[in-house]
């Protein structure tokens, strides 16, 4: 068999860093970890090659050198998956596609040849055994959710690592919180599955050993979700693992605000060299995280919390929620004002949005309030939502506080030196060549050529006489203001008024 993966374009999103990946030379942020964990399940006599439609053009002569073309897409991913499609349809390929967009809508997607939905260590054998026999179906789908131990290692022959900022893991999935505009817990339960600490090591050994130093962003829904095995277990081997390799790995999460409660799980997070945390902090309004039902953001001091992490040598970057039901017009300043004073750069608000599978989703159907389906970006222009406080509203509000965080940069850079007063670095590892690239490029584009050089020539100072050690985070989240601000502009140029 020859089989083509085909990984569709994402639009320009806030995590894209498409403005600014030039600084250190790299096509994407991220490679397919879902594709190429995928093509590892497949029979290794197979031949396989995969094309990244983020940076890659995808021929004629690809599609027809393939027995089969796998697709994965995300909602996100929809406009081009559906040129994929058309483009194969016509060449007569024969397709079989997975992930989050085909199990969420097939409008104009019934071309497919078979649709494997689930998680693959289930449905995806399925396939293969009906393949084997000659008798495939249209649909492969199951609601079991797998044990973890027999996920391979993601076959990363079929990528060019200097193509990509990052690299992806996944250690668990799964999250024990139940917030209502999440799906989360529909597709990966609320018990978290663990991968073996023999697998996790087995993972970083073969990234390493295709030469990848570097950011590792760890795609766990909530790496803590299962506090104690992450304790006792993962985090142990990992630092063992990372002392034994001369740290060669900058490590990157998700987790719930909870972290912050535990100051061993801190302390071991940060010798393992996590040097980024995203925090779903959604809203400082109470009566907003009782509506959504993220209880464990509630009766806490959330400054407080982010201070914790955020010493320990974690920048926070925050998740944050406009539009709930319970939102007043006073809600847009409060959040401003949150982000602001506790230096929060990364900054990603959003307006509240109806995913399919979700409970807000069932909600809002049943009160009529839904008007369309989902985008997957949950920081573009679509709204497909009735707001309480009406569209309008909505609309003005989230255009006040995009403008206030990312499109007046002395709040920018004012936070950004909020941040390095508490943030104490405790990252290990030398930089690599591409990260003295940025470095240079930031001086000369940002501290010559930008009208923010003085702002950055300010911060630059202060970094160096406060907090020296603080520098490769100050230039880098330098840069991505840069994206920020470009991301930020194109949303409020697109949104619509009624």
């Amino acid at each position: 068999m020859k089989i083509l993966f085909v990984y569709p374009k994402f639009p320009d999103t806030f995590w894209s860093f498409k403005h600014v990946l030039h600084f250190s030379d790299y096509k994407s942020g991220y490679p397919p970890l879902g594709v190429l964990t995928v093509a590892a399940m497949l029979p290794k006599k197979w031949e396989k090659k995969l094309i990244d439609l983020n940076f890659e053009e995808l021929k004629d002569e690809d599609i027809l050198w393939a027995d089969y073309v796998f697709i994965s897409a995300m909602i996100a991913q929809k406009v081009s998956t559906l040129e994929v499609v058309k483009r194969c349809r016509c060449l007569g390929a024969k397709i079989v596609a997975g992930g989050p967009l085909f199990d969420s809508s097939l409008e104009g997607l019934t071309d497919v040849s078979h649709i494997i939905l689930g998680e693959a260590e289930m449905t995806l054998y399925l396939f293969l055994e009906d393949l084997e026999k000659g008798t495939l179906k249209k649909n492969y789908v199951s609601d079991v959710l797998p044990s973890l131990a027999d996920t391979p290692v993601p076959e990363w022959s079929l990528i060019n690592m200097n193509n990509y900022a990052t690299m992806p893991i996944q250690i668990s999935r799964g999250c024990p919180f139940d917030c209502e505009f999440c799906d989360i817990v529909a597709r990966n339960g609320r018990v978290p599955r663990l991968k073996t600490q023999s697998q996790m090591l087995n993972e970083l050994q073969a990234l390493y050993d295709y030469g990848w130093q570097g950011g590792v962003f760890i795609v766990d829904d909530n790496f803590i979700g299962n506090k104690k095995v992450i304790k006792t277990d993962l985090l142990p081997a990992l630092i063992n693992w990372q002392r034994g390799h001369n740290f060669p790995f900058k490590f990157l999460t998700e987790a719930s605000i909870n972290l912050a409660d535990d100051k061993k799980l801190l302390e071991l997070m940060a010798e393992a060299n996590f040097h980024k945390v995203f925090v779903g902090i959604e809203t400082v309004n109470p009566a907003s995280l009782e509506e959504c039902n993220k209880i464990h953001n509630t009766k806490r001091d959330l400054s407080r919390d982010i201070t914790t992490i955020q010493s320990h040598g974690m920048q926070v970057m925050g998740g944050f929620i406009i539009g709930f039901d319970h939102d007043t017009s006073e809600t847009f300043h409060d959040l401003v004002s949150f982000i602001q004073e506790n230096g929060i750069v990364t900054a990603m608000v959003g307006m509240l949005m109806a995913l399919p599978k979700t409970r807000l989703w069932d909600r809002l159907a049943l009160e009529g309030r839904l008007l369309g389906e989902a985008s997957g970006d949950n920081t573009d222009s679509y709204l497909n939502l009735t707001p309480v406080m009406g569209h309008n509203a909505l609309i003005d509000g989230y255009k006040r506080m995009l403008t206030e965080l990312y499109l007046k940069p002395k709040n920018y850079y004012g936070r950004l030196r909020k941040f390095l007063r508490v943030y104490k670095p405790t990252v290990r590892g030398k930089p690599t060549p591409r990260d003295m690239l940025a470095f240079f490029k930031s001086l000369w584009i940002i501290g010559a050529k930008s009208k923010n050089r003085f702002l950055f020539w300010k911060t630059f100072v202060y970094t160096l006489v406060k907090n020296v050690k603080a520098m490769p985070m100050m230039i880098e989240l330098a840069v991505h203001e840069l994206h920020f601000r470009q991301v930020a502009y194109d949303v409020i140029e697109n949104l619509n008024y009624e």
